[in-house]
Parts: C-alpha cells; structure tokens; sequence
C-alpha cells in the first residue's frame, strides 16, 4: 500500500502515536467516509443555491476545520500526504459534481480533517503511543457526530 511511511510519519508529527499498516488503512476508509459526508452536504447546498456544480463555498468548512487546514498548510509533511490524498481520493457519488476550484481545495480539507484526527487520539487517551481498535471506534465515533 502506497504512502504507509508518509501517514505514519504525519500522525507521528501532528498526534504523538505511532500508527501501523493496519492503521493506515483505517485512515484512509475514513477518509472515504468523509469524502461522501462532505460530497452530500456540498451538493446539498449547491443545490440549494440553484447549482449542479460544488463550489468551494458549498463544503461544510468551519471555523475549527479551516485552522486544522492553515496547520496542515505548513506542516513539513503536507506536500507527500497532499500527494497521496489526490492519488487516493474515491470519488464522491455519482450525483456530485465538484467544480476545478473545489477539487484543489478537497485535499486541504482532507488535510485538515486529517490533522483533527491525529490529535484527537491523545484527547481520548492522553497516554495512548499505539492506536488500538477501541481508539480508532471512539476517534471514529467522535468525528461522526461533528462531520
């Protein structure tokens, strides 16, 4: 799998914990689950304002969010998880349409909604080294009632 030594040495930096192969692919299904969490919510509000197309102002971007996404603009890391986001990145349902502008912007988000999580290990478990299966789920089920 593609980019495991460059998200390991991102969650390393950003949260403190060391994440294995396993792992990884735990991030990146959550990474899919948000692309159609956020695909939905931009389409939604694409249409509400009489649109087909997602521009960036339709994503669900909060205050929180776009501070997670300056943080990630200036990590050393960025450019190689940037990379491998715009590699990895499923597709957003058929019904969503995202226009150029909103497709540059998706890996900032993803970023920044990578950054969140990352730190939200220690927030769950300050003494956490090692990500177990119950701190993904709880990490997991933290972000879903926000996202």
């Amino acid at each position: 799998m593609a980019g495991i030594p460059d998200v390991q040495r991102f969650f390393r930096s950003v949260g403190s914990v060391d994440v294995d192969k396993a792992d990884v692919q735990r991030f990146r299904t959550f990474v899919d689950e948000k692309v159609d969490d956020i695909a939905i919510a931009g389409r939604d509000a694409a249409r509400w304002n009489g649109r087909d197309v997602i521009a960036p102002q339709d994503l669900p971007i909060t205050r929180g969010l776009r501070e997670r996404m300056r943080e990630f603009g200036k990590l050393d890391e960025a450019d190689q998880i940037r990379e491998l986001l715009r590699g990895t990145l499923r597709r957003p349902p058929d019904d969503v349409t995202f226009g150029e502008e909103t497709e540059d912007v998706l890996t900032d988000v993803f970023g920044g909604i990578s950054v969140a999580l990352a730190r939200s290990f220690r927030m769950v478990d300050p003494e956490v080294e090692n990500p177990s299966t119950q701190h993904w789920d709880r990490v997991f089920d933290l972000f879903r009632l926000m996202v």
